[in-house]
C-alpha cells in the first residue's frame, strides 16, 4: 500500500512539474489574443467604442509589464488576467460595431 501511495504522489508531482511552466508560456498567447482583438476593432471604432479600445489598450499594456517583470507564477496569473480583460473591452467593441 504505501509503495502505490509513493508511486501515485511521484506521479502526481511529476504531472504539477510538466503543467507549470506552461502557465508562464501562456502569458503571450493570450496578449498575442487581446493584439488581434483590438486590431480588428479599431478600424471601425465609433464614438460609443473608442472608450472601450483605450481600455483595451491601457488594460493590454498593463499585461505586458506584468509579463515582462514578472517574478512569480502571481505575476504571470496578473498578466493573463490583464490580457483576457483587454479582450473582453476589444470584443465588447467589436459586438457594438456590428450592424
Amino acid at each position: 500500500m504505501r509503495k502505490l501511495a509513493g508511486l501515485v504522489a511521484c506521479a502526481v508531482v511529476a504531472i504539477a512539474g510538466a503543467i507549470a511552466p506552461a502557465w508562464a508560456f501562456n502569458c503571450p498567447v493570450v496578449i498575442k489574443q487581446a493584439e488581434d482583438l483590438i486590431k480588428k476593432a479599431e478600424p471601425k471604432a465609433t464614438p460609443d467604442t473608442k472608450p472601450l479600445i483605450d481600455e483595451a489598450k491601457k488594460q493590454l499594456a498593463e499585461a505586458r509589464s506584468h509579463h515582462d517583470n514578472a517574478k512569480t507564477k502571481r505575476d504571470h496569473g496578473d498578466a493573463v488576467r490583464k490580457a483576457k480583460v483587454a479582450a473582453a473591452f476589444a470584443e465588447e467593441a467589436i459586438t457594438l460595431q456590428g450592424p
